[in-house]
């Protein structure tokens, strides 16, 4: 699916000439949905073990403390919120930081342990996708009142809306819940987790946004969890659920591309981190790593950054 898979590298470059150039971001606002590899501190405020608020995690942030963030550094949304010129990162929605002006350049509503699937969240007492489109009309809401309905339809419909999810829903549920292994294949559990991830977008849509990126699956079956749970001792890769992540993203695009068809204006682009990632693991001396372990290679996703160098986001001039 070309409108998925285009990667300009000179693109991220622009942009940061453009911030430094005219010292405004280049999308009125970022927002972000998803799991663990983007929460960037919302489990900090929930009732559940799943959380990242005490270090080692955070040891080479800016503040070098931990911050909710799943990882020892920066996540790939905070990348991506810098090459895009902005000069602070989207807060936690549920985070003391989500007030007044700061809500103008967006929001984080993700939470680790959160998928498609809404039991998948509701198991580890996570926020829910549909309680994240519900946060996010909230959002809204506060938005329009700060600026009015005509800036605020802008800063929804020009803002760029990034979606992270999907592992969960496998690893931290299929694969181990026998009321669901045993009721659907893969394959039908797969289709299970389109009809909402369709549904969120429809409605983002509905709310007026019209630029939403979503990830695809990494290779389910390098993660750490994931060789510890199935690998049977090897400390290799999965290829069972490398597979099967293979197969979901073909369905991601798929589903993606009947949406950006039946959808008027919509710009709906999925980025693919799978083969990137797989790369990054098995050729590590390619990306200028030096291979001490996997689990050192894939612990923390802001190795992200070294796709998103690599990406179009929506085609702007």
């Amino acid at each position: 699916m070309g409108f998925a898979r285009n990667a300009l590298g000179a693109f991220l470059l622009l942009v940061l000439i453009l911030s430094v150039a005219h010292g405004d971001p280049l999308v009125p606002a970022l927002c972000i949905f998803g799991d663990s590899v983007v929460d960037a501190g919302n489990n900090n405020n929930l009732a559940t073990l799943v959380k990242a608020n005490f270090p080692p995690y955070g040891r080479d942030f800016v503040t070098h403390w931990p911050t909710g963030r799943f990882c020892n550094g920066k996540l790939a949304t905070d990348f991506t919120a810098e090459y895009l010129g902005f000069t602070s990162y989207p807060p936690p929605y549920l985070s003391q930081e989500a007030q007044g002006k700061n809500l103008l350049q967006g929001a984080n509503f993700a939470s680790a342990s959160s998928g498609y699937y809404d039991r998948t969240a509701q198991l580890y007492r996570a926020i829910s996708l549909t309680q994240q489109v519900e946060y996010y009309k909230e959002y809204q809401a506060k938005v329009v009142r700060l600026v009015g309905k005509a800036r605020a339809h802008d800063i929804f419909s020009g803002g760029i809306h990034l979606l992270s999810a999907g592992s969960s829903d496998f690893i931290q549920n299929y694969y181990i819940n026998p009321l669901l292994n045993r009721a659907y294949s893969v394959d039908q559990f797969s289709d299970l987790l389109m009809k909402p991830y369709t549904t969120f977008v429809q409605n983002l849509y509905g709310l007026g946004v019209r630029r939403i990126g979503v990830t695809t699956l990494p290779p389910t079956g390098c993660l750490p969890a994931a060789i510890t749970l199935f690998s049977s001792g090897s400390n290799q890769c999965v290829a069972r659920l490398n597979q099967d992540a293979i197969n979901f993203n073909s369905k991601l695009n798929i589903t993606s591309q009947v949406l950006q068809d039946k959808l008027p204006g919509l710009k709906l682009v999925v980025f693919d981190i799978y083969q990137p990632l797989l790369n990054l693991i098995t050729k590590p001396t390619d990306n200028g790593k030096v291979r001490t372990s996997l689990q050192k290679v894939v612990l923390c996703i802001s190795n992200l950054h070294l796709l998103i160098r690599r990406i179009n986001f929506f085609g702007f001039p």
